[in-house]
């Protein structure tokens, strides 16, 4: 399915979303992210058969940022960071709330809002020549797409810090030393690596799987205590599903388990 600047394919159970707008290496429209919430609403009209989403760039990008072109040339000038609100933030929350989990196979350049994106992954795999960029400051503005929520909670302030002072590239080997990131690749096998890790998600609890990503996402802004209770409450409906008891019944089978989302 072809979207403005976006393409969702399907394998089975694994929807496959890629930025596709190869002339700016993939840089984010106004265009691109309408692309990205019609591609979401195919997505969400799947939710049933859909039980893993990876996210990828088409070409030698995986996303460079906000797309500046003609911004200088514009007759009337827009104030910078209006699109947050009305376009970046709802993509940012709808894959925060994805009712499955995430892959991003960050494919090369992650700069600006593209690391952003990277970093939503709930396993992000990267190919070997790939990197992330703070970006902002080389052209005098602040961080954001909540990167300095995310940033500061996967390698700490220090860290955080200088990458967003200094805007200095973080090649993918280091990213993993840092703990950023989940595995490197070779270049040439990381849609291979991503498209397997992401059919073994698929098979997997989708409810708990969704759950999961619910608890670590909530985690950093609840204290003990309610983070006790949520882990109570998302137990619960774990629980209450078929692939609980299909769980339970193949472990005590000595089988491997046939779990079906639900």
């Amino acid at each position: 399915m072809q979207f403005k600047h976006v393409t969702l394919d399907f394998d089975g159970s694994v929807a496959i979303l890629k930025l596709d707008h190869q002339e700016v290496m993939n840089a984010v429209s106004v265009d691109m992210l309408g692309g990205l919430a019609e591609a979401l609403d195919a997505i969400e009209e799947k939710k049933d058969e859909v039980r893993c989403v990876v996210l990828t760039g088409a070409g030698r990008a995986f996303c460079t940022g906000a797309n500046l072109q003609g911004r200088n040339n514009q007759s009337k000038k827009t104030k910078a960071g209006l699109t947050l609100e009305t376009g970046f933030h709802p993509f940012l929350r709808r894959i925060r709330n994805l009712h499955c989990p995430i892959v991003t196979a960050v494919n090369g350049p992650a700069a600006g809002a593209g690391m952003s994106f990277a970093l939503l992954g709930d396993m992000i795999l990267c190919a070997r020549s790939s990197y992330f960029l703070q970006a902002f400051r080389r052209i005098g503005l602040v961080p954001d797409c909540g990167s300095t929520w995310l940033l500061p909670r996967l390698i700490g302030r220090a860290r955080s810090i200088e990458l967003s002072l200094m805007g200095e590239r973080l090649p993918a080997e280091k990213a993993l030393e840092w703990g950023l990131v989940n595995r490197v690749y070779d270049d040439g096998v990381l849609m291979e690596e991503a498209m397997k890790l992401a059919r073994e998600l698929a098979s997997g609890p989708t409810v708990a799987l969704s759950l999961i990503r619910k608890l670590y996402w909530d985690s950093p802004e609840n204290s003990f205590e309610d983070q006790l209770n949520l882990e109570f409450q998302c137990q619960l409906r774990a629980g209450d599903t078929q692939d609980f008891r299909e769980g339970v019944g193949a472990f005590l089978e000595k089988r491997p388990a046939q779990f079906k989302g639900k």
